[in-house]
């Protein structure tokens, strides 16, 4: 299946080396030089360097570039680091009391991209085909910086609520008020594990301390109760003597042990990655994922197409809020990082949700306790969850209740899309698995997400964000030459990347129905999304090198670093793309940057460096970005939406521009909000049913 199939893609700048430009030709997009062919054209230059060029009226025209087109920042100077740095994800990399460290390659850069595919599918979609959609093409406009921003929930949020600051804790996870490690030491290298909150937790868990015992070792976690344990709690006292137990019990094992036996006794724990080694496994292999000419990864998602035609071909709903999306309508049933910002990104971009929840089995992110404003208990005060789940309904439904299909099955016939991030096998078993949706709503476009995708011999495990970074690579080339591999970025990033390919995958899926009048199924996995990211250094180990962490270096820049600046734990970043930039930049400060550096006033330091055209930028934590850039406060990188129980607060935007969709979100609802008003406008069921279903009780 090929959405993009006859349209032409112009890449200009350096995009055609660029992840957005591999997506687009994994999607069928053909390559052509000259932009006034293409219905596709793509840049790393910004609208300022493009405006003049004959791009036609119709074509949908993507621009990724360190601070996005305009703003009082747009033309300074960016790459990887320098955006990293002003984004925030770089402050939070790295060891506690060192200079902070990148995450292996452009991760930043790469994420961007799969935001800008995002947005260019849904930019793709609004167009239209002749007839449906508006039928105008548009500047789709993406900052690599504010992209970075919108991955720091947890700072913004502590920061907003509780004026505290994350700060860089090397192998651990820092969730608000915990510091959880997760990066341990084996005999042999390095596993990732970390001990989860609540009921998708407690099995892992108990495992672990199972383990611990067989094998005699001391055991401090013995006779918890794991499912009332809350890693946001847990006196950190208490965390000290249990992480130093666990320590030990690792720095006994292999990495042998870890993938076999750990594995079979489900400890949620996976070994730490080489190139070398992602090439080699036997999952990958399973689901052909470098079954290509170059024996690198092609697609970023598997795209299966529906078999029978929907009758009628499917037409474009009237929709009463803005966005490129208006009018979809999308069935959720996603949780936690991967499926709520999936559907929160159709919702911000006009999609109507439908969110289905459970009391019994509540969202993570309704439960974990981070900022003073929550408690614990309350499903309905959690900052997080409101970030997560902006631009939806929610609709608290039992689903293992035989009558809640008088409510799902209406709402099947109505949407347009649905979307899931279950393990494996779970819809199947509610008898919502895309096939068995398709032979009621042919016309059904389901998108699936998990760590691992719907098939292969690892499909039924169970992972999280550090899972797809441990086993890509990513986790063994973040990090110091000759130390210890730290977190490749202590913000998510499987978890928020996976969502924009998803979300992707949506949008040229739903204007392939409109084409075709088949819908489709979407497996979108994040262990593979994270190894696309780290295609280079797939290539690298194909070529008989063996990568290694390489610090703040990277081999396509002459000279980068993070540098001190005045003041406690301030620090600049700067590179230095050719020798002759160097040249300047060793004239400015001499050649001792740090002494010069050291000096000075960090934002005084890039304003000086970035008026010489060099890139430079402040190391910022959540007090700069939110209180302090002007480039995130035009760009509109925090929405404000007043909540119920936590008053006003700033929400991280969608990170897209469009130049003639703008969208409107709203805030996140409260468990079971809409129930009445689903149950009644969309399944067409009257006040006495619904009455009778409450009874039932079908709304929990």
């Amino acid at each position: 299946m090929k959405p993009l199939a006859g349209h032409r893609l112009a890449m200009l700048g350096a995009m055609r080396d660029r992840p957005l430009a591999r997506y687009l030709l994994s999607m069928g997009a053909e390559p052509c030089e000259r932009v006034e062919d293409a219905s596709f054209v793509i840049d790393d230059l910004g609208l300022a360097e493009t405006r003049e060029l004959p791009i036609p009226a119709s074509a949908v025209h993507v621009s990724v570039t360190p601070f996005g087109s305009g703003g009082p920042l747009s033309q300074w100077k960016g790459g990887e680091l320098v955006a990293s740095a002003m984004g925030g994800a770089l402050r939070v990399t790295g060891e506690p009391g060192l200079p902070p460290v990148k995450e292996a390659l452009d991760a930043c850069t790469f994420h961007a991209d799969m935001v800008a595919a995002c947005g260019a599918m849904a930019a793709h979609y609004a167009r239209g085909n002749g007839k449906f959609g508006h039928g105008r093409g548009q500047h789709v406009d993406v900052s690599i910086q504010q992209v970075a921003f919108s991955r720091n929930f947890n700072g913004v949020l502590v920061w907003q609520f509780d004026r505290r600051k994350l700060e860089r804790v090397g192998g651990s996870l820092a969730y608000g008020k915990a510091k959880v490690r997760a990066i341990w030491t084996l005999a042999d290298g390095w596993c990732f594990h970390s001990l989860m909150t609540g009921r998708l937790g407690a099995p892992a868990n108990q495992a672990l301390s199972d383990w611990m015992d067989d094998a005699g070792m001391p055991n401090p976690l013995a006779g918890t109760d794991w499912l009332s344990y809350n890693r946001s709690t847990l006196p950190a006292e208490t965390r000290a003597v249990w992480e130093a137990a666990i320590a030990a019990f690792f720095a006994s094992r292999t990495k042998a042990e870890i993938a076999d036996e750990g594995h079979r006794r489900g400890i949620n724990a996976c070994v730490v990655n080489e190139p070398a080694d992602v090439l080699a496994d036997r999952h990958l292999a399973a689901r052909g994922f470098f079954d290509t000419p170059s024996g690198l990864p092609e697609r970023f998602a598997a795209l299966r197409e529906g078999e029978a035609k929907a009758l009628p071909n499917p037409a474009v709903h009237a929709g009463e809020r803005p966005g490129p999306l208006s009018g979809v309508r999308v069935l959720d049933f996603a949780w936690a990082l991967v499926g709520s910002i999936t559907t929160k990104t159709l919702g911000d971009l006009g999609a109507e949700i439908v969110k289905i929840e459970s009391r019994t089995r509540p969202d993570l992110a309704r439960l974990d306790v981070q900022v003073s404003a929550s408690e614990h208990g309350n499903l309905d005060d959690k900052p997080w969850f409101a970030h997560l789940n902006s631009s939806k309904r929610s609709l608290s439904l039992d689903m293992k209740n035989p009558r809640a299909r008088e409510i799902l099955d209406p709402l099947i016939d109505w949407a347009d899309v649905v979307v899931e991030n279950f393990s494996p096998g779970t819809m199947g078993k509610l008898g919502l698995d895309y096939d068995t949706l398709a032979r009621r709503n042919p016309g059904i476009v389901m998108v699936s997400g998990s760590v691992f995708g719907q098939t292969g011999p690892m499909a039924q495990e169970w992972g999280v964000d550090g899972t797809g970074g441990a086993l890509s690579g990513r986790t063994f080339l973040t990090g110091y030459p000759g130390r210890d591999p730290v977190i490749p970025g202590a913000v998510p990033y499987g978890d928020v990347i996976v969502p924009f390919v998803m979300a992707a995958g949506v949008a040229a899926g739903l204007q392939h129905r409109r084409d075709t009048g088949r819908g489709c199924h979407i497996d979108a996995s994040m262990y593979e999304i994270c190894v696309q990211q780290m295609r280079p250094s797939l290539a690298a180990a194909l070529a008989g090198q063996r990568p290694q962490r390489m610090g703040n270096a990277d081999p396509q820049v002459h000279f980068q670093d993070v540098f001190p600046a005045a003041g406690e734990d301030r620090w600049v970043a700067i590179s230095a793309f050719t020798a002759d930039e160097y040249e300047k930049l060793i004239a400015i400060t001499g050649s001792d940057i740090s002494a010069w550096t050291a000096a000075r006033e960090d934002r005084a330091i890039a304003r000086e460096l970035q008026a010489a055209g060099l890139a430079c930028g402040v190391v910022q934590d959540a007090e700069d970005m939110i209180d302090h850039d002007p480039q995130l406060a035009e760009r509109g990188a925090l929405v404000m939406l007043d909540h119920p129980l936590l008053g006003p607060f700033g929400h991280i935007a969608t990170p897209i521009r469009f130049s003639h969709d703008g969208f409107e979100p709203f805030r996140a609802p409260r468990m079971g909000e809409h129930c009445r008003e689903i149950a009644h406008d969309i399944c067409g069921l009257s006040d006495a049913a619904i009455d009778d279903l409450t009874q039932a009780g079908v709304f929990q």
